[in-house]
């Protein structure tokens, strides 16, 4: 992606201030690769939130994954965009320049009081070492990544993951993939539509082309078996 908005950027350059004399530019914008996202099963993401002692970094991960929350959202997160009446968060202008509503888990709320009871924060809802200071980002993934290691988590996992996991546990659940977009806050429904690829519980249900052979070859075989019997 990086190497397109730079092919990109330098032929609109090119086009726009003819004097810097870039002339003939052949530059071919490479294929992009489609990597299916690392996700989380239900019981691994219970196991990493109970293995996470820290309320701060409890609170961290289990916003990530019960809001689906990008990383920037979280740390950009302010305690007026809490409504604990309405249980729901608000994300103000987030990626595309949208504001989306997001539900409130339960099982998160008396979490969230024991934090802002305990910890204080003024203005953002997850603070540095300072007041009015937003959390490093750099400080969820190293605490992340500790988690993961207490919870006998192998795969890499990134706070991202945790947004992945969330989106793929709704489609998994039933939710229309719509509102899904809709929580996510993505644009396009094409971009929503890559966790149609990594439902576990949907794939498990695909009847394997072999086992059905194997099963009616089996049938087939009693069938014959009983038919003998009865002869006999």
């Amino acid at each position: 992606s990086s190497q397109r908005q730079l092919i990109s950027a330098l032929k609109l350059f090119a086009k726009f201030y003819p004097e810097c004399k870039i002339e003939g530019l052949q530059l071919q914008r490479p294929k992009k690769s489609n990597f299916l996202p690392t996700v989380l099963s239900k019981e691994e993401i219970i196991q990493l939130i109970k293995v996470t002692t820290n309320i701060k970094h409890k609170l961290c991960i289990t916003l990530l994954y019960s809001a689906g929350l990008r990383i920037g959202e979280l740390i950009e997160l302010k305690i007026k965009d809490i409504d604990l009446h309405r249980k729901l968060i608000k994300i103000t202008q987030s990626k595309g320049r949208k504001d989306r509503y997001i539900p409130l888990s339960e099982v998160c709320i008396p979490m969230l009081q024991n934090y802002l009871d305990s910890h204080k924060p003024i203005e953002y809802l997850i603070e540095g070492a300072h007041k009015r200071q937003r959390y490093a980002t750099t400080s969820v993934r190293s605490f992340l990544k500790k988690s993961c290691q207490l919870a006998g988590i192998k795969k890499h996992i990134t706070p991202h993951s945790l947004r992945h996991s969330y989106a793929t546990h709704l489609l998994e659940n039933g939710t229309d993939i719509r509102y899904i977009q809709v929580l996510l806050g993505h644009r396009r429904p094409e971009t929503t539509m890559i966790y149609t690829h990594v439902q576990s519980e949907a794939l498990q249900q695909i009847n394997n082309p072999l086992d059905l052979i194997v099963k009616q070859m089996e049938l087939s075989n009693k069938n014959k078996l009983n038919s003998w019997d009865k002869q006999h």
